[in-house]
């Protein structure tokens, strides 16, 4: 057995022993999601920051970690987003309550529930339309790259 590489294995994750540069690439859609679902777990980290208000979404911004930006949303009842697209990749998920996703493609228009617990992907040029319909709030968390 050639031990030569050991050390090599054993510094994974560290910067290079020999001088060399790390390419640092940005996170994934999935390291995206797992973000979104670790942070979903920890209600405590950001349930106080939750505000109403009935003209609007309220959006607010939680953190920005390795690249990565996330924010909560907070959407009134009846509320309806105009269609738009994500220039980049958004990931969501719904906290409480529930959201109408309208999605609109060369092939037609469809239409589903966004509900919790849920991990969605957002963007690659898809056009949407989000709607509450319920008669509750709802509360959505999101993540995407930091530009």
């Amino acid at each position: 057995m050639n031990l030569n590489m050991v050390p090599d294995i054993t510094m994974r994750g560290q910067d290079d022993p020999h001088g060399r540069s790390s390419v640092v690439r940005p996170p994934t859609v999935g390291q995206l999601a797992a973000r979104i679902h670790d942070l979903a777990a920890r209600p405590g980290d950001w349930w106080a920051l939750v505000r109403f208000a009935a003209d609007g979404p309220v959006r607010v911004r939680l953190d920005e970690v390795d690249g990565i930006k996330l924010w909560l949303t907070t959407w009134p009842p009846g509320h309806r987003t105009d269609v738009h697209d994500h220039a980049g990749t958004e990931v969501s998920t719904v906290i409480a309550g529930e959201l109408a996703e309208v999605r609109i493609t060369a092939e037609g228009v469809t239409e589903r529930p966004l509900r919790a617990n849920r991990v969605r992907v957002h963007g690659g040029g898809r056009t949407h339309e989000l709607t509450n319909p319920g008669p509750a709030y709802a509360i959505t968390l999101h993540a995407n790259l930091a530009s």
